[in-house]
C-alpha cells in the first residue's frame, strides 16, 4: 500500500499532489501505513480515503476506493455512517462494538457487523481536517456467538426437558453426575458433588472442570476434555480433585459427549487408593523384610563356609610353628600343602561371590566355544563318569563369543557336575552349541534376552528334574538341595553372575522326572575369529639376571614386597610405586619400563589409567593388571586394552611368574 499511495495520481483527487500534503496528513498517512491493524483515513471536506493493507479484504470485491469519496465507496451503507462521520469531524470520537452494516462487498447485499472507532484528525492549528477509522469486522464471531447463545439455549432445554424424568435419580444419586460444555465449563451439578467435594452449585457453575483437579493433574484433566471435543466417544480418567476444605479427594470418571455437551459420571475412589496405597507400603515392607533375611542368609552361608576354610588355614599354621619349635622340619610340608590347599578353596568361595554379584574381574575375549567344549570332553567323561553317557553336538560355522574362557570352562564343567548328580543311576548329558539371532518376539519369550547375536550353550540331562519353586530359587546363593556338607549353593548363583556381567543370560528349564536344561546365551563378537586360549606352563619361581626392567604398583605394602622379591628372584631389575601419581612419575623419568604390573584399585590415578599413561611413554611396555575386584572390569567386558593381560588375586607364586614369562618369554631380553 506504501507504493500504491505513493505511485497515485493525487492531482486529480481534492488531496491534490504528494508535495502539496500537509504535514499532518503526511504524518497520519505514514503512520496508519506502517500499522497492521485495519485502518481507513479520511481527509477534507469530501472525505477522501486513503487506507493500509490490513484494511483492503473488509472492501471484498469492491472498486478500487485509493482517493475517492468515503460516501461513494460505501455508497449503500453511508446513511448510518454519516452520522457518525460528521460527528468526528466536529471533534467527537465514536467507538460502538458489533455495528450491524447492509454492504454488497461481493456483489450482493448482506448483513455485517464491524467493531470500530472513528478518531478526529487535526492539523498544526488544531483545525479537525478528516478523521481515523480503526475498524475490526466481528461478522463470524457475533453469528457463531448468535448461533452459539441458540444453540446453547436450545440444548439447554431439551437437556431440562430430557432429565426431567430423571430428577430423582440425579438428586440422590450418590456418584457425582456432571454436565460441561466441550470448552471445559461445568453447566449442571448433582448434590453429590458438593456433598463429595464441598464446592456450592453456585462455586461451580461456569467454572473450567480443570479447576477444581489437583495441581498435578490439572492438566490430565484438561487434556481429556479437549480429546472429548474432539473424537467424541467414551473416555475413562482418574484424578484427584481438591475438597473445599482443602483436601483431595480421588474421582474415577466415565464421559461420553451427548447433545453437544459432556455427560460425566463420577466416582469416589479415594478410600479404594488409600487402601491400595497402604497395601503397597506393606508390600514395600515385607519386601524389605525379605531382603533383610536374604541378606543374613547370605551372610550366614558366607560365614559358615570361611569359617571351615579359616580353620583349614590357622591350624595348619599354628602346627608348623610346634612342629619347628620341636625341630621336626620335615613333617612341615604337608601341613604347608593343607594350609594352601584352604586357602585355594577360599579364593574360590570369593570368585564365586565376585561372579553372582557380577563383580569378578573378567578376561573377556573372543572365544571359540566349540573349540574349548572339544578340550573339555575328556575332562567331562571323567567327571560324569561310566554310567553317564556324554553327548557333544558341536556344529561348523560357529560364531566366536566374547567371553572369559577359563569362566566359561568353569561353568560348563559346574553343570556338568550338576547334571550328573542328578542322575545318580545313569543316563544322558547333551551338551550342544548353536547361533542364535534373536528378535522381538524371542526377546520377548525369553526375559532379559535382548535383540541381537548370541552362541548358545545348552546343557541338557535325564535327571530327577526340579519342581517349580526350586527353579524359582536356583539362581540365588547357598541355596542347595544336596545334603549338608555336599554343596555351597553357589554353582548355579555363580553361573547366573557370569552370564549377566558377560551381556548374554542363563536359561533354566527343568520338569520332574524328566530332566533340566540350562541354556547359555553369549553375545557375539565383532571379531570373526577367536583367539587362542593361552597357555600356562609351570615355571621356575627364579632364574639369571636378566637387563629387563620392570615396574610394579601395588597399595598394599605386605602385596607389593612379596611381588618384589619374585620378580628380583626372576632375574628381572625392580622398581615400585604404592600409588598412581607415584608411579607416573617413575613413568615419567629416565629408567626405562619393559613391563607393568599393577594393581588396578590404587590411590589417585587407578591401574588402567596407569597403564594409558605408561603406553604412551613407552609404546611397547608389556603390562599386567592385578585385581580381586574391579568396578571398571566388572561394568565392562572390553576393560583391559590391547596387549593387556589379567591376574586375578589371590594369586599364587606360580600363577604371577607364569604370567611374567608368558609376557616377557623364559630367556634374557
Amino acid at each position: 500500500m506504501s507504493a500504491k499511495v505513493r505511485d497515485h495520481d493525487w492531482a486529480s483527487t481534492p488531496l491534490g499532489g504528494l508535495s502539496q500534503w500537509p504535514p499532518a496528513l503526511r504524518f497520519a498517512v505514514e503512520t496508519m501505513l506502517s500499522s497492521r491493524f485495519p485502518s481507513c483515513l479520511i481527509w477534507g471536506p469530501e472525505h477522501t480515503m486513503l487506507y493500509n493493507e490490513a484494511y483492503q479484504p473488509l472492501m471484498g470485491s469492491k472498486p478500487e476506493a485509493l482517493g475517492r469519496p468515503l460516501s461513494e465507496v460505501w455508497s449503500e451503507s453511508w446513511p448510518a455512517l454519516k452520522p457518525m462521520v460528521d460527528k468526528a469531524y466536529a471533534g467527537e470520537a465514536t467507538f460502538i462494538e458489533d455495528f450491524e452494516l447492509e454492504t454488497t462487498r461481493f456483489g450482493k447485499l448482506e448483513q455485517a457487523y464491524f467493531t470500530f472507532c472513528y478518531s478526529p484528525l487535526r492539523d498544526e492549528s488544531g483545525q479537525v481536517r478528516g478523521m481515523l477509522n480503526t475498524v475490526v469486522e466481528t461478522t463470524s464471531k457475533f453469528l457463531a456467538l448468535r448461533q452459539t447463545q441458540k444453540l446453547a439455549a436450545s440444548l439447554e432445554e431439551q437437556v431440562a426437558e430430557r432429565t426431567a424424568d430423571r430428577n430423582r435419580l440425579w438428586q440422590l444419586s450418590e456418584d457425582v453426575l456432571l454436565v460441561a460444555r466441550y470448552d471445559g465449563a461445568i453447566t449442571a451439578v448433582n448434590p453429590a458433588w458438593t456433598a463429595t467435594l464441598g464446592w456450592s452449585e453456585e462455586e461451580t457453575i461456569g467454572h473450567a472442570m480443570a479447576g477444581f483437579a489437583h495441581a498435578d493433574d490439572k492438566q490430565e484433566v484438561a487434556k481429556a476434555m479437549t480429546q472429548l471435543a474432539i473424537e467424541p466417544q467414551r473416555r475413562q480418567i482418574v484424578a484427584r480433585y481438591r475438597h473445599r476444605d482443602g483436601g483431595e479427594r480421588w474421582i474415577a470418571w466415565t464421559a461420553v459427549p451427548s447433545d453437544g455437551f459432556i455427560q460425566a459420571v463420577g466416582r469416589d475412589t479415594t478410600e479404594e487408593h488409600l487402601r491400595e496405597q497402604a497395601l503397597h507400603n506393606a508390600e514395600e515392607r515385607l519386601r524389605q523384610s525379605q531382603k533383610m533375611e536374604a541378606v543374613g542368609q547370605l551372610t550366614g552361608g558366607i560365614a559358615h563356609d570361611f569359617n571351615n576354610m579359616l580353620q583349614g588355614i590357622v591350624l595348619p599354621l599354628q602346627i608348623i610353628r610346634q612342629r619347628m619349635a620341636q625341630g621336626r622340619y620335615d613333617e612341615v610340608g604337608r601341613y604347608i600343602d593343607s594350609g594352601l590347599a584352604a586357602a585355594k578353596r577360599a579364593a574360590g568361595l570369593t570368585q564365586r561371590l565376585l561372579a553372582f554379584s557380577r563383580r569378578q574381574p573378567l578376561d573377556s575375549r573372543p572365544v571359540d566355544l566349540g573349540a574349548s567344549l572339544s578340550g573339555l570332553e575328556s575332562m567331562l567323561k571323567t567327571t560324569c563318569g561310566e554310567n553317564i553317557a556324554l553327548q557333544l553336538e558341536l556344529p561348523q560355522g560357529l560364531w566366536p563369543a566374547l567371553t572369559d574362557a577359563n569362566q566359561f570352562e568353569s561353568a560348563v564343567v559346574n553343570l556338568a557336575i550338576n547334571a550328573r548328580d542328578a542322575m545318580p543311576t545313569g543316563g544322558a548329558l547333551h551338551i550342544s552349541a548353536a547361533n542364535v539371532q534373536a528378535d522381538a518376539a524371542m526377546s520377548a519369550s525369553i526375559p532379559g534376552l535382548e535383540p541381537g547375536d548370541y552362541v548358545c550353550i545348552t546343557v541338557r540331562d535325564t535327571g530327577t528334574g526340579m519342581p517349580g519353586d526350586v527353579v524359582a530359587r536356583a539362581f540365588d546363593p547357598f541355596f542347595t538341595t544336596k545334603p549338608l556338607g555336599q554343596g555351597t549353593g553357589l554353582g548355579l548363583s555363580m553361573i547366573y553372575g557370569f552370564m549377566r556381567q558377560s551381556g548374554g543370560i542363563a536359561v533354566l528349564d527343568s520338569t520332574v522326572g524328566q530332566g533340566t536344561a540350562v541354556a547359555l546365551y553369549f553375545m557375539r563378537s565383532r571379531h570373526q575369529e577367536a583367539e587362542a586360549a593361552p597357555t600356562e606352563a609351570l615355571t621356575s619361581l627364579s632364574g639369571a639376571r636378566r637387563p629387563d626392567s620392570i615396574l610394579v604398583v601395588e597399595d598394599d605394602d605386605t602385596v607389593r614386597a612379596l611381588a618384589v622379591e619374585l620378580l628380583r628372584d626372576m632375574g628381572f631389575q625392580v622398581m615400585e610405586a604404592a600409588t598412581g601419581s607415584a608411579a607416573m612419575a617413575l613413568l615419567s623419568g629416565a629408567v626405562h619400563f619393559d613391563l607393568l604390573v599393577s594393581d588396578v584399585g590404587l590411590p589417585g590415578p587407578n591401574g588402567r589409567q596407569v597403564a594409558d599413561y605408561a603406553r604412551e611413554q613407552f609404546p611397547s611396555i608389556k603390562i599386567i593388571l592385578m585385581t580381586g575386584y574391579a568396578e571398571q572390569a566388572a561394568m565392562t567386558p572390553q576393560f583391559l586394552g590391547a596387549h593387556m593381560e589379567l591376574l586375578v588375586k589371590p594369586f599364587d607364586a606360580q600363577a604371577l611368574v607364569a604370567k611374567v614369562h608368558a609376557a616377557m618369554g623364559q630367556g634374557s631380553a
